[in-house]
């Protein structure tokens, strides 16, 4: 759902087509925090690990939902200009937890910290992802 043009109100998470699929579910989302799970399962590659495009994905999409919440604020909203993820333990099985937090909340950028961890609370991923912020076409 898109708020309308010019308004302020805060941006609610609707789920792309690839997020269904991949099985993601929202947690928390506020300015603040965006928080969602995603199960491994059905998200592995060949050798039965958690993908790193699936990683890459949910976490590009968690903090490109975070910068489009906080662009709502501003009447605006977010595209992603960059993004880049380090990959630091693997997953086999279990949920992972994937959370956005700001670094930079900007009137023309954002840029976000995002973290995927496993269920120990193991970090497994960071991103960081940057966002330009555009005014919303009427």
């Amino acid at each position: 759902m898109t708020p309308e043009t010019g308004s302020t109100d805060l941006w609610k998470i609707t789920l792309g087509e690839l997020d269904e699929k991949m099985g993601v579910k929202i947690v928390e989302e506020s300015v603040d925090r965006v928080v969602a799970t995603m199960p491994v399962e059905g998200n592995r590659q060949s050798f039965g690990l958690l993908h790193g495009g699936a990683s890459l994905a949910v976490g590009e999409a968690v903090g490109s939902w975070a910068a489009v919440i906080h662009a709502s604020t501003l009447g605006k909203t977010a595209v992603g200009v960059d993004v880049s993820a380090t990959h630091h333990k693997s997953a086999r099985e279990g949920l992972i937890t994937i959370t956005a937090t700001p670094i930079h909340l900007g009137g023309t950028l954002t840029t976000h910290e995002v973290l995927i961890t496993n269920e120990a609370g193991q970090r497994i991923c960071t991103l960081r992802i940057t966002n330009l912020l555009l005014d919303r076409k009427g």
